[in-house]
């Protein structure tokens, strides 16, 4: 799980030479909002008919868009680089550009304030476009966004030099030595369990929300399902802690039963890949053992997970669901929506995921 001390020297030794060459500019992720006119920037590969089928709500790689008028060439240019090379408008400056990492959706958007479409149906990209399926331009208010679609989930860095943005792709595990995935259940027309007025979907990410206050204060990336009102495809929150390599799955859920005097805290695991060590019971115990801790209540069970939880189980890592409180229970339904509930409940979510690293050394 460490890094190799080695190779990480060497990442860390590259990136800091990349620097001399120009102005590095570390963006955050985020979703963008608005499409608009586009133009085609260069294809790769098209999409399988499954692929064709999946929207950004379902968290699946976008298709890739009708090809329009006004296409654009990818550019041979430098073909030794290991960077994408993306032109820009002569006045184009840093705070021109934002960049958002839709890593559910595999996709690289960058957002040049200063752009024109014209510029992008005369310049082409160029440079080292391996990771990518294939990318078009948009015309977003008054803002040029151009979207990559990328054949898997990185991690970036850029470099601004001149009138050249240069982009470079890396895998998660080359960046960071803790990673986990937080998976809110749920969400979009998937509502979940509810009563009352209540819903599942919210008070699952009313609690990923608290819980991400915590993890940004700490050496640990975080990698979420959702983090608003979308619903993305089982097979999309499953690939994204695959893909990731991440330590620790986690789907924070709801539960809900006709009999309405049962509550409590419960968790399941994926049984189906045995781990040596620390492995999805561990965790799921970890994490029923610490919520019934900071909320002060009861332990329900820790089971292992039903053919129905197709996404814990399609999980080779670390992989627990844990069931934060019953819906059905009145007294339960009502704790569940206070806030400071919520917030007992994402510390104890944290402490299991500390300890955890604790037991994985």
């Amino acid at each position: 799980m460490k890094f190799d001390l080695m190779k990480k020297a060497a990442v860390f030794s590259v990136l800091f030479s990349t620097v001399a060459m120009g102005t590095i500019i570390y963006l955050s992720a985020g979703k963008g909002a608005g499409q608009g006119e586009g133009g085609h920037i260069f294809r790769q590969n098209t999409p399988t008919a499954g692929e064709q089928r999946q929207g950004r709500d379902s968290g699946q790689p976008t298709p890739e868009p009708e090809v329009k008028e006004g296409d654009i060439t990818f550019v041979l240019g430098d073909s030794n680089t290991s960077y994408l090379c993306i032109p820009l408008p002569a006045a184009c400056q840093a705070e021109d550009i934002a960049i958002e990492n839709h890593y559910m959706e595999r996709e690289l958007n960058v957002l040049i304030n200063s752009g024109e479409k014209k510029f992008y149906l005369e310049n082409g990209v160029s440079g080292n476009r391996e990771g990518i399926n294939w990318g078009r331009f948009e015309i977003d208010g008054n803002r040029v966004r151009l979207r990559f679609q990328l054949k898997g989930i990185f991690e970036y860095h850029t470099i601004l030099e001149g009138n050249t943005l240069y982009v470079g792709f890396v895998s998660p595990r080359e960046l960071y030595d803790k990673i986990v995935v937080i998976d809110p259940a749920c969400g979009g027309m998937n509502g979940g369990n509810t009563a009352g007025g209540l819903e599942e979907k919210e008070i699952n990410l009313k609690i990923a929300e608290k819980l991400k206050e915590k993890l940004d204060k700490t050496d640990i990336k975080a990698y979420y399902t959702r983090m608003d009102d979308v619903n993305p495809e089982e097979d999309a929150r499953a690939a994204l802690a695959n893909e990731t390599r991440a330590d620790m799955y986690i789907c924070i859920q709801t539960d809900a039963s006709e009999d309405i005097s049962l509550y409590g805290t419960s968790a399941s695991y994926n049984g189906d890949f045995f781990i040596p060590g620390f492995g999805s019971r561990e965790l799921a115990e970890l994490l029923a053992q610490e919520v019934v801790g900071a909320t002060r209540g009861k332990l329900a069970e820790v089971y292992q997970a039903e053919a129905e939880e197709y996404t814990l189980r399609q999980i080779t890592i670390p992989a627990a669901a844990v069931k934060v409180g019953c819906l059905s229970n009145k007294q339960e339904a009502i704790l569940l929506q206070r806030e400071e509930y919520q917030e007992k409940i994402a510390d104890g979510i944290y402490n299991a995921i500390v300890k955890a690293y604790g037991s994985l050394g």
